[in-house]
């Protein structure tokens, strides 16, 4: 078991350590020194060869200067989670990194089977969660998802288990209000969403987690009419009420890029009295924030999809030089298994991210 959690210090460090990075690859958010790019894991199949896939493009992607890892317990049915586990430790026994560098992330909330474990889904379900009472049968959603305490709670547990971690950097509710709201309303939706809340602050009392927060899709880049959409103020006030002034709801994931820009562009949240994007919200408020399918899952890397900009000939270097350089944004989490496209992303590591005034030089040009 690898204890404890990324610090400011260690953040710092691994930064200072990372000499081929360029100028501003790092940036500060909560007092901890993050990659402008990110790991991620969510796409592969279910076996032996993915799973070392999976880590070795972790463990050479944090000796060229990431280190944000991004998974989910029902990424690979479980096998996600090992392999960013396996890859930690391997880091850590081999002196190339310390765990105090590293921030981990990974999602609770969805129904998964075990990838190891030779069941059939439904078998696997009652064996583990309904036989010894973890869950009932009406506790999972029709979109296989359940956020009952005692369910989050197992989950939390297996995913530890599986990362052979004692603390998680960050505990994500993945895609809660997508996966419930086809069954409960909004408003019981939000008295579930402060249960689960309060238990994660206490989950951070205990040392099981630093800080949570959601993973979605639609619900904070829909517009406002929209069944799913939900306020981020609302969100923080549960929060509060939960955590108080020092709550650890601290970062929110959603799809971000050059083609699902709504988080940049729609103005669907109210910032003091205005209305903001979601981007911008998060800024006022505190909250960091991650994008994922920032290659929309590869489909942002056929030729001539991207329009060029900044010198950079590779579409996945436009595509992540978009996401990573704007405001609002802390880091793209990149997918990435096959050593050529591990290689391929990891040159970005090396250019700086645009400026402000760049990336606005280049939205004004794009929307010309």
């Amino acid at each position: 078991m690898i204890t404890g959690y990324a610090t400011p210090e260690g953040t710092l460090n691994f930064a200072k350590r990372s000499q081929l990075a360029a100028k501003n690859h790092f940036r500060s958010f909560n007092r901890l020194t993050l990659s402008s790019l990110g790991i991620g894991t969510y796409l592969g199949n279910v076996d032996s060869v993915t799973d070392n896939l999976v880590k070795e493009a972790i463990k050479k992607s944090v000796l060229s200067g990431i280190n944000v890892i991004d998974t989910a317990i029902n990424y690979r049915s479980q096998k996600a989670e090992r392999s960013v586990g396996r890859a930690a430790s391997e880091l850590l026994e081999e002196g190339k990194a310390e765990r105090e560098e590293l921030f981990i992330s990974t999602k609770n909330g969805y129904v998964t089977n075990d990838g190891d474990v030779n069941e059939e889904f439904w078998q696997y379900i009652h064996n583990t969660l309904v036989k010894p009472g973890i869950i009932k049968s009406n506790d999972i959603s029709s979109g296989y998802h359940c956020m009952t305490i005692p369910y989050l709670e197992q989950q939390l547990n297996q995913s530890l288990k599986n990362l052979g971690l004692d603390c998680v950097d960050l505990i994500y509710l993945h895609n809660a209000i997508e996966g419930q709201l086809q069954d409960i309303s909004k408003e019981e939706f939000m008295k579930k969403l402060k249960d689960v809340f309060e238990f994660y602050e206490k989950q951070r009392k205990s040392g099981s987690i630093r800080y949570y927060g959601m993973a979605t899709w639609d619900c904070f880049r829909v517009a406002n009419e929209h069944p799913q959409h939900i306020l981020l103020s609302d969100v923080i006030r549960l929060a509060k009420e939960a955590g108080g002034k020092e709550h650890g709801f601290r970062f929110i994931q959603l799809p971000y890029n050059m083609y699902l820009d709504q988080a940049l562009i729609l103005k669907n949240q109210i910032v003091n009295g205005s209305e903001a994007s979601i981007l911008e919200t998060a800024i006022n408020l505190g909250i960091g924030v991650f994008a994922s399918v920032p290659l929309m899952q590869a489909k942002l890397l056929k030729p001539n999809t991207i329009p060029e900009f900044g010198n950079l000939q590779l579409p996945s270097h436009r595509a992540l030089q978009f996401v990573r350089s704007t405001p609002g944004i802390i880091a793209p989490l990149v997918g990435q298994k096959t050593a050529e496209h591990v290689n391929e992303n990891l040159e970005l590591v090396k250019i700086e991210p645009l400026s402000n005034t760049e990336f606005t030089d280049i939205i004004k040009k794009l929307s010309s």
